[in-house]
């Protein structure tokens, strides 16, 4: 089996880039730019989308998710500061770092406490698994015993998309999340649309996660439409794809580049089958090795990592500016047929 070589730019030298464009986000569509909400200037998303930041590669790393209903106000910390019962709050966040869980919060969009329904899932995005199971729960300690592991509650084969609202962490995910929660179910396919706390990467807002396949998508412009119409269609919807949680960086900057390359967009096209590092050319700068399973043989990307050259607010609350990491592809090859 032979493989045909498509280099993306010229090896470098160095801190250059192959591809100094692959870190910014691309101009097309005009709709990338155009998410809901009104905000300042000065407030991180704007300025991200002024900057032209990226968001490949900055899923979370949680495959399991454990989703909280909790209507009502949410402080900075979602669990802590809201009316979930503060003496199960600790030991639930215990037990969720203990067995490598995502805790969220969610709500519906404009729901009153009155009208909760105390419901509670756990979804597990690891490929080939997929799975969300919804419950209920009598009281909010019933979280510290029922097991975590999808074998209580009933499966859902509704795609359920969780839009990050959380004011507090971040006035950006108030200001565009919830205009895009509400207007979210008319996107025309059968949805299960929350509002959620922290998704991370506020100056990606509105941020949205879509499970049980955990793809995290930010800059979701106008009504959301086109991000369901594409899942509808059992596809991602490239242009604000930040990653799918669970995938190592690497894995998810490779997995972004390829689609683009090959057009492979459906949910469960080229899932990463290993991530190899290599010598690093420079200081601070990271260098990888992702095979890909392609359609008809492995698809192996070649890409690197670095620190952003200058420093940003990251968050409209951060005390001081920070760098980040953007992914460069330096070359893709395609397993040719035998």
């Amino acid at each position: 089996m032979g493989v045909v070589a498509t280099p993306v730019g010229p090896e470098p030298t160095g801190p250059v880039s192959a591809d100094p464009e692959f870190c910014r986000a691309p101009e097309a569509p005009v709709l990338r730019s155009t998410p809901a909400g009104r905000l300042d200037d000065a407030r991180c998303s704007v300025q991200a989308l002024l900057r032209g930041d990226s968001p490949v590669a900055t899923a979370p790393p949680a495959r399991r998710w454990l989703l909280v209903e909790q209507p009502g106000p949410w402080g900075r910390d979602a669990l802590l500061e809201s009316r979930f019962d503060r003496r199960v709050a600790s030991r639930l966040a215990a037990r969720a770092r203990e067995l490598g869980v995502r805790v969220q919060l969610v709500r519906r969009a404009g729901e009153r406490l009155s009208a909760s329904g105390r419901r509670w899932a756990v979804a597990d995005t690891t490929p080939g698994v997929e799975t969300i199971w919804w419950s209920t729960r009598d009281t909010d300690a019933d979280l510290l015993e029922v097991p975590w592991d999808g074998s209580v509650g009933t499966p859902s084969t509704t795609p359920t998309y969780l839009v990050c609202t959380h004011g507090a962490h971040d006035v950006c995910c108030a200001v565009r999340g919830r205009p895009l929660a509400r207007a979210l179910p008319a996107g025309g396919a059968p949805v299960d649309v929350w509002e959620t706390s922290h998704l991370g990467g506020d100056r990606f807002a509105a941020n949205v996660v879509v499970l049980p396949w955990g793809f995290v998508y930010g800059q979701v412009p106008e009504d959301g439409s086109a991000l369901v119409a594409a899942h509808a269609a059992g596809q991602v919807a490239l242009p604000w794809l930040r990653g799918r949680a669970g995938l190592v960086p690497a894995a998810q900057a490779a997995q972004h580049h390829a689609r683009g390359e090959l057009g492979l967009l459906g949910v469960h096209d080229l899932p990463p089958r290993r991530v190899r590092a290599l010598p690093a050319p420079a200081p601070g700068i990271d260098r990888f090795d992702v095979t890909l399973a392609g359609p008809a043989g492995d698809v192996l990307v070649t890409l690197e990592s670095r620190l952003s050259t200058s420093a940003h607010r990251l968050t409209c609350a951060a005390p001081n500016p920070g760098h980040w990491r953007t992914w460069h592809p330096l070359a893709l090859q395609v397993a040719a047929p035998a």
